[in-house]
């Protein structure tokens, strides 16, 4: 159900949701001043992606194989027709969705699609007319079926200069990292409409897919692009501990899985063949222990000034709001958890027009980030 004053007379909109007025459920100092939290909706699936419409409703993205419409002002749901089969178990199924100015009425969506019996990550793009998607296009189908059902990756990111940005995980196996001959454990680069740009790093390359811009990753949960010092910033699940945040580098080799700052599950034996080595990125942060991030978002609004330039992570296993001071030459200098009280497992996080932010719990909430009203 939609918050948590409950109003039968509004009637069932879906099982277990009806619309009610947004309530505050959570305030906490931090060290920008007293924040409060909105619950906005709640009963929902895994939400994992979020996009605003023009007309101020919001698009979610359920892992589950849903997507809906979400009201914020009267809480009401819509359930949005025109989806294709989407494989889901896992960490896999509907995944990320986003929107640029560049490409007006579409909207991008990864997913996992089911190629000769094996999960691969998509990205396809839509028009919303009413309540249905239409002139659906699949714009890479990657080259990244495996037999394990994690490590889809998914997160998508404008540039602003006519091109988008996906990321795949290594499908949970590990040597897909180091391999060009397949998008698993890449960030793909093309034009809003598919193609492949002509600059792309590996364009031409025998052995190497041309839509690969960076690779060595394990399985990348956050893209977000600064469009004021033109930086792509990318988060990372490591294994058991070293989590990253890496800026992301034409052609550039991140390193997994020889390089790692985590250990096996299996026992304390380090990963890889060491954190550093000649030819290979090394990350700008690293969580230790893992926080598992969810997502990552760059703040540029007014709601809060003080952290204008800094990224924004949902933290899946830590259940926290990850907040990170970057200075002027891109490098992270502090490091703040917001949230943690409210135990969450916070995926997705976005700015809204408002200059708000805006969360998705795997509980199945909608939160909102806000300064605290003045008692």
């Amino acid at each position: 159900m939609l918050c948590r004053s409950i109003s039968l007379a509004m009637g069932l909109l879906f099982a277990g949701q009806q619309a009610v007025q947004a309530e505050i459920v959570h305030h906490e100092a931090s060290d920008s001043g007293s924040v409060e939290v909105e619950e906005l909706a709640s009963g929902l699936g895994v939400v994992w992606g979020m996009e605003f419409l023009d007309d101020g409703r919001l698009m979610l993205t359920e892992r589950e194989g849903r997507v809906r419409l979400l009201d914020l002002d009267s809480g009401e749901l819509t359930e949005i027709t025109g989806l294709p089969q989407i494989r889901t178990g896992g960490q896999g199924g509907l995944l990320d969705l986003a929107s640029t100015p560049e490409a007006p009425g579409w909207y991008y969506i990864t997913w996992v699609a089911s190629v000769e019996n094996r999960g691969v990550t998509v990205l396809s793009r839509a028009r919303l007319e009413g309540t249905q998607l239409t002139d659906w296009q699949d714009l890479l189908i990657t080259r990244s079926g495996t037999g394990t059902t994690r490590h889809f990756g998914g997160r998508i990111a404008f540039d602003g200069k006519g091109y988008v940005y996906f990321s795949t995980g290594d499908r949970g196996e590990r040597p897909n990292g180091q391999n060009l001959q397949t998008h698993a454990g890449s960030i793909m680069r093309l034009m809003l409409n598919g193609e492949i740009p002509s600059d792309n790093p590996f364009i031409g390359k025998a052995g190497a897919l041309p839509e690969i811009w960076s690779y060595g990753h394990r399985n990348p949960q956050g893209l977000a692009y600064d469009a004021e010092h033109g930086r792509l910033w990318e988060n990372e699940h490591g294994p058991r501990g070293g989590d990253e945040i890496n800026l992301i580098k034409s052609g550039a080799n991140y390193g997994w899985p020889t390089l790692s700052y985590g250990k096996e599950y299996w026992g304390p034996i380090d990963v890889g063949e060491g954190k550093e080595a000649p030819g290979m990125e090394s990350p700008v942060k690293v969580y230790i222990p893992s926080i598992a991030p969810g997502s990552l978002m760059f703040y540029t609004g007014n709601a809060f000034p003080e952290w204008r330039g800094n990224l924004f992570s949902g933290a899946l296993a830590l259940t926290h709001l990850n907040r990170v001071d970057l200075d002027n030459s891109g490098e992270a200098v502090a490091e703040e958890r917001l949230l943690g009280e409210m135990n969450e497992r916070i995926r997705d996080v976005e700015q809204g027009p408002d200059g708000l932010i805006y969360l998705s719990t795997d509980s199945g909430r909608i939160l909102r980030l806000q300064p605290a009203s003045a008692e």
